[in-house]
């Protein structure tokens, strides 16, 4: 969805439709839910249009266990996080609110993992109840207006504009653990496609291929680019403590982040050099799509297609197998710790399942030219002053005449 608005009015009719119909339900679904809250409520929950003062934290997303800024459900009766969830449901597939859903219960499991402990700040260190969402600008007005859903290991980001949606990226989905056994022996792995496909490509190439696409035989601790808002050339891996807010306060919690993220990082062995080889450059590293063959390239399409497969009907974007790249670290082993990209085309996927003894799971698609709308909204700036001026170079002649 990287494209400007001249490119957006020439979009597939399927896909116009849809961002319209998404956009109307999303619409309605942020007026219910606003419409729900008392005022000191909304204070949280809604805040001012992009453009305003309030566009740098629009551009702010987290899937640190941090507050994400927004209302959170542990600060909404009942009735109310029901209407907060139709707004999520409204930006997703019901396979995409399923694994949403999935991931929220999850921090129960984490919870007991982690031994019910207290930690970040909170009383409870694992918890179902803090996921935040926020609405930016006016969903009723038909200009521009956007919306954001966080918590642990979830970031949805939206924008809407003139009636409908233009960007559907940072999206990012998480778990820890990532596959839990249950009765009977059932695994529960929501995220097993995401990782099984890669895997299968990997292992599908020769020798020479293999070579190609392996940049280190170890993973990195984390997601290289992190929480960043924009694509940052030659991006490295993020420290721990910066990827969660930053409060009046939190120096003793920062600290504590630090360490732990330092220490993560040791674990994988990696040194500066080692980073520098998986930084995100605006080259993508790997292996070309056009030098895969045919079952090869059909697993790299299913891959995009896993990533996009969360949002509604129509709305994914289309993407090119041949712009692609695709590239690996760590381990061809299941459940041993691993990570992967794909990028090139306006997109970056990228996937770690590293902690934990791999298996605690991160993976998140941008499209880098567009995260957060920002393609779109440069080109609806554009047009709407160029159209400014053309009313008022107009007015000018009919005065002077």
């Amino acid at each position: 969805m990287g494209a400007d608005l001249g490119e957006l009015r020439q979009m597939p009719a399927e896909l116009g439709a849809a961002a319209k119909t998404v956009a109307q339900a999303m619409s309605r679904a942020a007026m219910a839910w606003l419409a729900d809250l008392d005022d000191e409520q909304r204070t949280l929950a809604w805040w001012g249009p992009p453009g305003s003062e309030h566009e740098a934290e629009r551009r702010r997303w987290f899937y640190t266990p941090t507050d994400h800024g927004g209302l959170a459900f542990n600060a909404q009766f009942a009735w109310q996080q029901r209407r907060a969830m139709q707004l999520v449901a409204s930006g997703l597939s019901p396979e995409g609110y399923d694994l949403v859903s999935t991931i929220i219960g999850t921090e129960n499991i984490l919870d007991r993992v982690e031994g019910f402990g207290s930690e970040f700040d909170t009383r409870r260190g694992r918890d179902p109840s803090r996921y935040y969402l926020r609405v930016f600008g006016d969903p009723e007005g038909g200009g521009v207006w956007g919306w954001r859903f966080g918590g642990h290991h979830i970031s949805l980001n939206f924008l809407v504009v003139a009636g409908e949606v233009r960007s559907a990226t940072p999206r990012f989905f998480g778990l820890d653990p990532a596959v839990t056994t249950l009765p009977g022996g059932v695994r529960l792995d929501p995220l097993g496609a995401f990782q099984s496909t890669a895997r299968d490509l990997v292992t599908s190439l020769s020798p020479d291929a293999r070579a190609e696409a392996v940049l280190l035989d170890r993973a990195p601790a984390d997601i290289v680019m992190g929480n960043r808002s924009s694509f940052e050339e030659g991006a490295t891996m993020m420290n721990l403590s910066e990827i969660f807010r930053r409060r009046p306060g939190d120096d003793e919690l920062m600290e504590r982040m630090r360490r732990g993220g330092n220490a993560l990082d040791r674990q994988t062995g990696y040194g500066p050099r080692d980073h520098a080889l998986l930084s995100v450059t605006s080259v993508p590293k790997g292996i070309p799509g056009t030098d895969l063959d045919r079952g090869q390239r059909d697993l790299l399409d299913l891959l995009m297609r896993t990533y996009h497969d969360g949002l509604p009907d129509g709305l994914a974007p289309r993407w090119a197998i041949d712009e692609l790249h695709f590239a690996w670290a760590g381990s061809l082993e299941a459940g041993v710790a691993n990570y992967y990209r794909v990028q090139g085309g306006g997109f970056l996927i990228e996937w770690d399942n590293t902690a934990r003894g791999g298996n605690h799971a991160h993976g998140v698609v941008r499209h880098l030219s567009n995260d957060f709308g920002g393609d779109v909204l440069a080109g609806h700036r554009q047009a709407w002053h160029s159209a400014e001026t053309a009313v008022n170079h107009h007015y000018e002649e009919d005065v002077q005449s």
